[in-house]
This record gives C-alpha cells, structure tokens and sequence, in this order.
C-alpha cells in the first residue's frame, strides 16, 4: 500500500481541524475578552528503516538514516492570552482589565469561573452579575438608592446617591494564574481552572502583578481578522496539496494495476 494514501489524509484532517479553529476565531471577532485560539501540528511516529549511525561495516558508521514519516496530528489548541484593546463603552457597570487578571464568576455548582468580559450588570437584588447572570465572586451588591458607581484602579468600588452621598463601597479582586494557556474554556466566555493552569493566585488590582481596572471601558477581542484570513488562505491551500496528493497516489496505483 502506498503511505502517502494515509499521509496525505492525516494533512487533510489536520487542515480541517486548522479550518476550524481559524473560523471560531473569525465568528468571536466581536466577543468581549475573547483571546484567540490556534492549533498546534505535531508529525506522526516515523518508520525506521535504516537506523542512523548503524555500522556500514567493522571501521565506518552510517552518516545518516532512512526514517519515514506518517503524517501529522493536531495536538492541541493554544490560546493567545494578549490583552485586546480596552474599548470605552461610557456604562459605569463595566469595567475592563489594563494588564493581567482574570474577574472570578461564582458558579451555581458552587465553583469559581474566571473571565476577562467586564459586561456587569446588577440583578434584581442589586448583586453584580455578567450577562450570564452569574455573579462577582465577593458579591458586590447595588444599593437601592444608587446614582452613580465609582471603580478605581485598584479596585475600589464606590456607590453614590444624587446629592452625592456615599452610600458604601466594596473592593474587586482579581486572580492570576502561572499558565494561563492552561486554563479550560467553558463557553460564555468563561474559564475553569486546571491541573495544567496551576491553582490561582488572587489579590487586589494594580499590585502584586495584578492589571488595573478600568471603569466604563470593554477588553475587545484580540483576533487579528487580517490575520486569520491569511491563515484561511494557507490551510486552503495545505488543504489542496494533501487533496492532489491522494489523487496522484490513486492514479499511481492505477498505472501499476494496469501492468
């Protein structure tokens, strides 16, 4: 059996897997805090047919061997962790982070989920929650009579009636993470912490390595979209050369049949 069959076919899936992540790219452009995502290739075991360095006879060695690839794989996705750029949005309730951290999203199974999308709002109770109506980890809760809400770099967070008052405050923490590529995404743009993430380490922001927060302002994504379009380009055409090569193959085998 000739192995660029299979070879060929491994570059395809791969090219395919590569399509795809290049495509969930493309479709989160314009999700807040989304960090782009890329797939990483790893080639197959080898077949060793001429072992490098093998004796050639009793005083000389073999300069080199005769190791026969089989393909590629798709290993994993990485995720690009750069911040985007911080885009005003004039609502006091959202707030973006300028530098490393991640918010912590309390779960309803009892879990921290953690996040870069600062799209806050108050529920029915006043408590801060994300659009997925899960709340701030702390619990920071809206008093009734609130006209305007104050975020400082540190994370300081004021509220204050009309005439100015101060009705009480809370302070916003932040979490970090050794690797955060380590992370496991979970949908609705949040993130699980892993064994491979590491466990987080939280404090207060603009300290310790920690980002400033910014009030009124969003993380837009950092997807690329010249970028991503190349890529499309290049796997297209990774795509078509895997393809022609299981047709000259084929038409190889065709020859040899009619010997």
């Amino acid at each position: 059996m000739i192995n660029s069959l299979w070879i060929a076919k491994s570059g395809m899936s791969a090219q395919q897997t590569q399509l795809d992540v290049v495509s969930h790219n493309l479709a989160n452009v314009s999700t807040t805090g989304y960090k782009r995502a890329s797939a990483v290739f790893q080639d197959l075991a080898y077949q060793n047919l001429r072992q490098v360095g093998a004796s050639s006879s009793e005083q000389s060695q073999l300069p080199t061997g005769l190791h026969l690839g089989l393909g590629v794989n798709v290993v994993s996705t990485s995720r690009d962790f750069r911040q985007g750029t911080p885009q005003a949005s004039g609502k006091d309730f959202d707030i973006a982070i300028n530098g490393s951290g991640f918010f912590q999203i309390d779960m309803p199974d009892g879990t921290i989920a953690y996040t870069r999308d600062g799209t806050f709002n108050p529920d029915s109770t006043g408590q801060l929650v994300n659009a997925g109506g899960h709340p701030l980890s702390g619990g920071i809760t809206v008093p009734p009579s609130t006209a305007k809400m104050s975020v400082s770099d540190q994370g300081l967070v004021e509220f204050f009636d009309k005439a100015g008052a101060k009705l009480g405050g809370s302070n916003l923490t932040l979490a970090t993470f050794v690797n955060p590529g380590g992370l496991e995404p979970i949908g609705q743009n949040l993130f699980r912490e892993s064994v491979a993430s590491g466990n987080p380490q939280t404090g207060a922001p603009d300290a310790n390595g920690m980002g400033k927060t910014m009030q009124g302002f969003l993380e837009s994504s950092n997807v690329n979209v010249v970028e991503e379009l190349v890529t499309m380009i290049q796997t297209q055409r990774a795509y078509e050369m895997n393809s022609k090569a299981i047709q000259t193959s084929d038409q190889m085998l065709a020859k040899l049949g009619q010997l």
